[in-house]
Parts: C-alpha cells; structure tokens; sequence
C-alpha cells in the first residue's frame, strides 16, 4: 500500500514516522518547501544567528533513506480524488492508496493595498525566513503588522540585528484577547523598553510602493506615514488549502475530520494546522496551530492508516511561548476576561517580569488553570491537578512540587499563599517538598486515583 502525505512539517513527518513504525508500506512525503523536515519554531534563531539551518533539522539526512521513507520535492496543484492522484507542477502526477493532508497554515492576508509588494511576508516559512535575509542588509526599518505570537517573534529578530522595529497592534493592548489584562499590561512595558516602537490601536491602512515594486512605507489607522523598507504581516494563520477548494473534500475553515482524523472522503485524512476537528473536545477550538497537537495528530492518524483504530484527545490545554525575555506558560482554562463563575489567586514580582496566576471555580473551588508569566512550573504536575481535580487549597498547599526553576533561583510560593489567606481569611500553609521525590508523589498518587497503575513500593 502507498501512503502519500502532503507537508513535511511536524504532523507529516510524525505520522511517516509513526507509519513505519507500524508497518512496512510504502511512504511518500511530498513538499514545496523544504528538501528535509525542519523544527519551524526555531527559524528565528537562525536569524538571530544561534544557530545554523543545518542544527534546526531533527533527523540527519541520510536518516530518510535508512528507514525507506520517500521524499519528493514538489507541488501539489489539485487532487483527484475519485483516482487517487496528486496533480503536481509541471504535468506531474502521483497516485496513492491512501493520502494525508498535512499542508500547515499561510499568514493571513486581509486586502491591504500593497500587501503582495517585494519585503512584505509573514513568518512561516523557510522561504519567509530567507525574505527577510535578504532585505535586511542596510534595512532602515521594519514595520510589523499583528499583535501575536509570530509578531512578537519577528520584532525579536529584527532587534537583535539593532533593526529599529515598529509594531502596530490593532488591540488596546497587546494580546489582550487572549492574556488577562495584568499580563498584557506587562508584555506592553516589556517592548517598550526594549526599545522597539509599539503602536497600540493602530491597525495598517495601505503599504506603499517605493517606486520600484517593494515596500518603501505604511499608512496606517490614524493617517500616519511610517517609513520602511521592510512589512511583517503577521495578523495570524488560516489552514493552507487554497488549492483544495472548489473539490469533494469538506471544507470549513479548514479541512473537517472526525475523532479518528478521517475526511468525508475514503482514504483521506488532515492533521495539523489544516485540520478542523469537526466536534471538538470541551474547551478545545476545532483548529489549533500548535507544534504539539500536530504532533499528537501526526501519531494517531498514523495508527489509523494503518488500521489501528485510535481516537484523537488533546489532553489538557496547554501553550507556551516567550516574549522577548519573558517566558510564557498557560495550562487549563485561563481567559482573557475571567467569567462570574470563576476566581483567581494572582501574584506579581515588583520587577513587573513575573506573574503567577492560579485560576479556580468558585463554588467547587477545584483549579482550572495556570498562567505563568517568566516563572517556570512542571507540566506534568499541573496537568495532574487540572485532570484530577484538585481543590486550590491543596494546590497551594503543594505548590512547591510544581516549581521547575533552577535550584537557587529564588522561589514565590509563599507570596501567593499568603495572598490567598489574606483574600478568603485562610491560614494555608507550603508543604516542605523534597525536590522531585515530592513531585513524583503527587504524580503517582494522582494516576493511583485514575487507576492507571498500582503504587510502586
């Protein structure tokens, strides 16, 4: 049997892998991108120059071949999906038995006079990467466009060449849709002072021609002319399937599958970025652009290619990203505006760089997130306490199994204890930890609940 997968990104690549795990057929990863599978999330280290394209790539080269995994370079034009053939450029064509969809995501584009200039990109491809290589030399200024994650990203690289960086950001603050208006607040006063030029309430009106069919300045909201020779667009991602419109395939927003990662059509499923899971799990968006639920997507749709049946279940949320020097973690349910129904135990360092918020039900008083602001805590430990459930007191009682940081690094746990006790009248108290043992009790005694194992004695 052939398999064909379309995208060699992280859920690509996974579900080949994952496929020859399982079984000896045939597979073929087809891609316009790149020769080889890359980690996308550190392209902007290789701007930075902490590291080469080479060091970015997960599996030597050779490792293809050696596990008989076929990768060709090229483009799929359109799909015949009643003879199962991929239509490539220049005539080509490639027939299959069974086919996984698995083409990422594009920046989005809005009809903005100019936005298809020269030195206007996004931030998600390699090809995007090497666009801004080449206009950065004797760059002047870049302007960003998009209040996210790939924007904060894209001033960050920018500033490490000492390229002067104006961002303009629709919101009133920046990310305020997604993070609570305390952590907002504090990525706004991180920018700033380093140096990089945020416009809040400012969206882009029109990118201007410079005369020679590249971006030479923007008009924004307020009619204001900003000189530059460079325009990241990055107002967010759509699924990349463009070219699969007008066919069979069930389209929403992106492409729709059911538990199992399967399409309408026999034989066909999406994974990743370009997958829209047709009834998703309760506090889970039916499309998620993230590196590990792609992943997550990459396995399970390989175990049932190949005739394994396995659902498809996310787990407990979870992200995580970093803001110029200031790393982000979020587990669970933590909403930019916190409903009636819930609270919150919120602390912050007087450095204004750190945060930690607990967020819990009022009336169970059982924790529901965490969001956590240059303050690392395990993962594993948090999503134990988030699928239990766990009660806020027995959290903060626990709280110092949770700590991830550097053995030295100073510890918060008894602030946001005592922010607790001073609010509800409480006289909780930290429970001395013993490291890791400590943590991998708490673990352990939650799985015993779940009935996944018995105690190790």
């Amino acid at each position: 049997m052939h398999i064909a997968i379309i995208g060699n990104g992280i859920s690509g690549i996974t579900a080949a892998r994952f496929i020859r795990k399982l079984s000896n057929h045939q597979v073929t990863v087809i891609s316009a991108e790149s020769d080889h599978f890359f980690s996308r999330t550190a392209l902007m280290y290789v701007y930075m120059g902490h590291m080469r394209y080479e060091d970015i790539k997960p599996y030597e080269d050779w490792f293809w071949e050696k596990n008989q995994i076929d990768l060709l370079r090229a483009r799929v034009e359109s799909i015949d999906f009643d003879k199962k053939t991929l239509n490539l450029e220049k005539g080509k064509a490639l027939t299959y038995d069974k086919l996984i969809i698995a083409t990422g995501s594009k920046s989005n584009k809005f009809g903005w006079p100019g936005q298809d200039l020269k030195n206007v990109n996004g931030l998600y491809s390699l090809q995007d990467l090497e666009a801004m290589e080449a206009a950065s030399e004797g760059l002047k200024r870049a302007v960003i466009v998009g209040g996210g994650l790939i924007g904060i990203e894209m001033a960050e690289m920018f500033h490490a060449r000492h390229i002067p960086v104006t961002f303009l950001v629709r919101e009133s603050s920046f990310w305020n849709g997604v993070m609570p208006p305390e952590e907002s607040a504090m990525i706004n006063r991180h920018i700033i002072e380093h140096g990089i030029d945020l416009r809040l309430s400012t969206e882009l009106k029109a990118i201007i021609d410079d005369g020679t069919g590249k971006a030479g300045a923007v008009m924004t909201s307020k009619d204001e002319r900003i000189e530059c020779g460079y325009v990241g667009l990055t107002a967010g991602v759509s699924p990349n399937i463009d070219f699969l419109k007008g066919s069979n395939l069930e389209i929403g927003r992106g492409i729709l599958v059911d538990k199992h990662l399967k399409t309408n059509i026999p034989d066909v499923y999406a994974i990743g970025d370009c997958a829209e899971q047709r009834m998703p799990d309760a506090g889970r968006r039916s499309i998620e652009a993230i590196w590990y639920t792609g992943r997550m997507q990459g396995e399970v749709c390989a175990y049932n290619v190949c005739d394994k049946s396995v659902e498809y279940y996310p787990g407990v949320w979870f992200n995580s990203a970093k803001f110029l020097d200031i790393e982000y973690q979020v587990y669970g349910d933590v909403r930019a505006q916190m409903p009636d129904t819930q609270d919150a135990v919120y602390w912050e360092h007087s450095d204004g760089k750190k945060s930690i918020r607990i967020v819990y039900d009022k009336i169970s008083m059982v924790v529901v997130g965490f969001n956590l602001m240059g303050v690392r805590y395990r993962h594993e430990v948090c999503e134990q306490w988030l699928m239990r459930p766990t009660h806020i007191e027995e959290v903060l009682e626990n709280l110092g199994a949770a700590n991830f940081d550097p053995e030295f690094y100073a510890t918060y746990e008894q602030d946001i204890i005592q922010i607790y006790n001073q609010k509800m009248g409480r006289n909780i108290q930290l429970k001395k930890q013993r490291g890791l043992k400590s943590a991998f009790q708490i673990l352990q005694n939650a799985y015993i609940r779940m009935g996944k194992f018995e105690k190790v004695k």
